[in-house]
């Protein structure tokens, strides 16, 4: 499209009219009755260039992010990194976020120096930071695991959700680098009840989605885990074990099963040693000494499993 066709467009939706912000939305949201994918791409892109207006910019990243087209990847990073703005406000960064999440949907590996950028500026707002490195794990790229392990090393880190983050991006990675440092942080965060509870449980759901299952170090550092003070901790440690595919898998969770002082870590282990062992030991905790909710999850998953074979 020509510039001049674009701008005759702009005009015509009234992008830059101040006193019916909802009027000029609908009108970028009736562009689909006009126009074909290539051309709304590079409407909605020219929007994204010129506007300054939060809720329009807002309106037009929802509408661009359908199409996931790359060549939405400049003005996607452009206000991003506030190239065309003086001054931050929430509504921009609630902007720069939804900008985040559709840099990610495209999968361009050439965002990932703009994010890391974002990420590792200590300065910048915490829900961008943390934006981005969820965008830097669904991209997928590992040029990013050793900034992030580095974000999930920092005991310095102000935002403790940002090293979850982070945690959780390198699971979705799945590079076996970040396998020793986060080892390391649940070695040292061991038996600890405090602000790193989370940050404990997002390392032990991402050393899960690693698959470890020779690795005795890591085996043992989860199974450390299921003594740790936070029920969820247990929990989330019985599913990486499970996960981990370690012949003595069951045997550990059978530990929790016989002496956690929680139900619902209990059922968990339960579960969990139904996915490894099978039927016997639905019937075993059925006709065995163990509390009545415990025995009527074991009956329950019998009905289910015999539903099943029917």
């Amino acid at each position: 499209m020509e510039r001049d066709y674009l701008e005759r467009i702009i005009k015509e939706c009234n992008i830059f009219d101040k006193s019916n912000v909802q009027a000029v939305i609908e009108n970028i949201e009736a562009l689909d009755e006009r126009f074909e994918k290539d051309n709304l791409v590079e409407i909605y892109n020219y929007i994204l260039a010129v506007s300054q207006n939060p809720e329009i910019l807002l309106a037009t990243i929802q509408c661009s992010d359908r199409f996931r087209d790359k060549s939405s990847l400049n003005p996607l990073l452009d206000i991003l990194l506030m190239k065309n703005f003086q001054t931050s406000t929430e509504q921009l960064i609630n902007v720069r976020v939804m900008c985040t999440k559709a840099i990610a949907n495209i999968k361009d590996t050439s965002a990932v120096t703009p994010l890391l950028y974002c990420l590792n500026n200590k300065d910048e707002n915490y829900k961008i930071r943390l934006a981005c490195a969820d965008a830097l794990g669904r991209i997928g790229d590992r040029y990013a695991v050793v900034p992030l392990i580095e974000v999930v090393k920092d005991e310095n880190e102000k935002s403790v959700y940002l090293r979850e983050s982070a945690a959780s991006a390198l699971g979705m990675l799945g590079d076996l680098r970040a396998v020793d440092p986060l080892v390391g942080i649940l070695e040292a965060q061991k038996g600890i009840w405090n602000k790193f509870t989370f940050l404990k449980e997002r390392i032990i759901e991402t050393l899960g989605k690693l698959r470890i299952d020779d690795n005795e170090r890591v085996f043992n550092a989860l199974k450390n885990s299921l003594f740790d003070e936070s029920p969820q901790v247990r929990i989330n440690a019985i599913e990486a074990i499970m996960e981990s595919e370690n012949p003595k898998a069951a045997e550990t969770i059978k530990t929790c099963l016989l002496d956690d002082e929680d139900e619902e870590v209990k059922k968990n282990a339960l579960i969990a040693l139904y996915n490894l062992i099978g039927r016997e030991i639905l019937d075993e905790v059925a006709e065995g000494d163990f509390s009545d909710s415990l025995k009527m999850e074991a009956v329950s998953m019998i009905s289910e499993y015999e539903e099943d074979d029917d």
